[in-house]
């Protein structure tokens, strides 16, 4: 290798010595590649620095009051201005509740122009003495409950074409922003005949409709939510109300 002044010197640009500090600083030798170790160490570090920086980010209203003596008081309220909004947000968009039965001619207005805003409209095509439908309309119904800046939908299969095969059902398509981001035939990919409401909430998770950390799901019950009483008594008046709308829909 050239030297500064034009002599053959053999330098090894791995070496980390002195002379290859001068030669790197003159351009003569490449600067040597980040330590693979020093690199990790970075990244942990990092890691373990958003980790603290976001401690507060799943907690809620109680449990960061619960943290008055142990945090900074600017740094806790503004996590309480920030969990107060998202509520607050999140109470004007739950202006659903149930499964809503629907026809043909509604199907654009209540599903497809429905799922504008970012709103998530799951649609369930069911078909009579289907045992797969009759346990979903269970399950939505539920869910509905639960999720009510969801809205769930369900229509006979043969509202859409008289021809619709009832193998296929029940058919589950979700809807946001009036595309379809997800389609299932049958409950087969979420669990088939022994499908739950957890599956459901998965289905939920993966396709965006809320968050992993979402209180409101049963796999985070234990670090918080409750479902209160009248949210209890009124599924059950809803499942009621529902279980005599499907009775009088296929009269």
């Amino acid at each position: 290798m050239n030297g500064m002044n034009g002599m053959n010197v053999e330098v090894d640009p791995n070496e980390d010595t002195e002379w290859n500090d001068i030669l790197r600083a003159h351009g003569v030798i490449p600067e040597r590649p980040p330590s693979p170790t020093a690199q990790l160490e970075a990244a942990l570090e990092e890691s373990i620095q958003k980790a603290h920086d976001n401690r507060l980010e799943d907690k809620t209203l109680e449990e960061l009051d619960a943290l008055e003596d142990e945090e900074d008081e600017a740094f806790l309220e503004s996590y309480k201005f920030k969990r107060m909004a998202e509520l607050q947000s999140l109470a004007q968009k739950e202006k659903f509740g149930s499964v809503q039965t629907i026809s043909k001619s509604e199907y654009t207005d209540e599903v497809t122009n429905a799922s504008k805003n970012g709103v998530y409209v799951f649609l369930h095509i069911m078909y009579t003495g289907v045992p797969q439908s009759k346990l979903l309309t269970g399950l939505f119904q539920r869910v509905a409950e639960k999720f009510r800046d969801i809205k769930f939908v369900q229509i006979d299969a043969r509202q859409i074409n008289e021809n619709y095969q009832p193998a296929n059902c029940p058919t589950i398509l979700v809807y946001h922003n009036t595309n379809v981001v997800k389609q299932l035939v049958t409950l087969a990919q979420i669990g088939g005949n022994n499908t739950t409401i957890k599956d459901i909430e998965e289905l939920l998770i993966s396709v965006g409709a809320v968050k992993d950390s979402d209180r409101r799901l049963i796999k985070n019950e234990d670090n918080g939510f409750r479902p209160t009483y009248s949210s209890i008594r009124t599924s059950t008046l809803n499942n009621k109300h529902n279980e005599s709308d499907d009775d009088d829909f296929y009269d």
